[in-house]
């Protein structure tokens, strides 16, 4: 049996890095619930500190996630979760993420990445294929091609 799965990456400011990689992939960031987490809060199953004010709105403090345009409404989504560590990232990722913009854009991308706080890495290549390999924001490697 074939099973469903979501990616999840580490980060210091999970609400922030969403939002980066929900405008470099062209997905939509999770809507908040605010009565939700003022109700969990009122009964007693977490507390204010768990939550800020991101963008006008009260979210949890420890994650947000990004969804595919194309994810069903109903079962599991085609979803990326960014939660809140407390530790910096201090070793290369052993598992990133490959975005395929063409390879007509991938210089174009590059620039655009680069202009929103990605960092150029280096180039590689095999056989006909290349791509180029950058880090976030927070630093987590992802490549282009």
């Amino acid at each position: 049996m074939a099973h469903d799965f979501q990616v999840v990456v580490d980060s210091a400011d999970p609400h922030v890095l969403a939002d980066w990689w929900a405008e470099t992939l062209g997905w939509t960031v999770e809507p908040t619930d605010e009565d939700f987490i003022r109700e969990m809060i009122a009964k007693g199953y977490a507390a204010e500190a768990e939550t800020r004010t991101h963008r006008g709105s009260l979210v949890w403090k420890a994650g947000a996630g990004i969804r595919h345009p194309d994810s069903p409404p109903e079962g599991p989504p085609k979803r990326i979760l960014f939660q809140e560590v407390p530790e910096a990232k201090t070793v290369k990722n052993r598992v990133h993420l490959d975005v395929w913009v063409g390879a007509d854009n991938v210089e174009a991308t590059l620039e655009k990445l680069k202009s929103r706080g990605a960092e150029f890495l280096w180039r590689g290549r095999q056989g006909p294929h290349s791509w180029v390999t950058m880090a976030d924001p927070e630093g987590n490697e992802f490549c282009i091609s």
